[in-house]
């Protein structure tokens, strides 16, 4: 369960990581459950990898390639991007994809940890959704015992300078 965002333009990197988990949790639970993986993970794995590649590309969370910006600035409401061509090399472009790879393997690992330590709360919010088709954050919570997720951070950076 996610809640919605507002106003929200600075994400942590821990953060964009928990996304990331999310987002792989369909695949994960699949692996878990039913020991095999179908194509209903598509998006889920296209919007993961996206993310992790802008972590990597545009916000400086690698320490691999560290505070470069790799990747051109995308235009929001025509997709594409405004830098054109790569402007690195080949084996820039070995790193990223490495870099990648392993954000997605390391919150797939996750992932699938997460699901093994709550199986008995992911089979109970499985047996409820069978019977309801649909639950609000509320019978989530009841449904599985789990406590509520913690606030999120809404505190703004200090603009003091030293």
């Amino acid at each position: 369960y996610q809640r919605p965002q507002t106003d929200r333009y600075n994400y942590p990197e821990a953060y964009l990581r928990a996304r990331i988990v999310g987002m792989l949790g369909g695949r994960a639970a699949e692996e878990v459950v039913y020991g095999t993986k179908t194509t209903g993970a598509e998006n889920d794995i296209e919007q993961a990898t996206n993310l992790a590649r802008s972590m990597v590309t545009r916000w400086g969370m690698s320490d691999a390639l560290g505070l470069v910006q790799l990747a051109a600035r995308q235009n929001p409401f025509l997709g594409n991007s405004y830098g054109g061509a790569q402007s690195f090399s080949e084996e820039t472009a070995r790193i990223i994809d490495a870099e990648v790879l392993r954000i997605i393997n390391e919150s797939h690992e996750q992932a699938k940890q997460l699901l093994r330590e709550h199986r008995k709360q992911l089979d109970a919010l499985v047996e409820a959704l069978l019977e309801r088709e649909t639950l609000d954050e509320r019978e989530i919570l009841e449904v599985t015992g789990l406590p509520p997720a913690p606030a999120l951070e809404t505190r703004r950076l200090s603009t003091a300078r030293p």
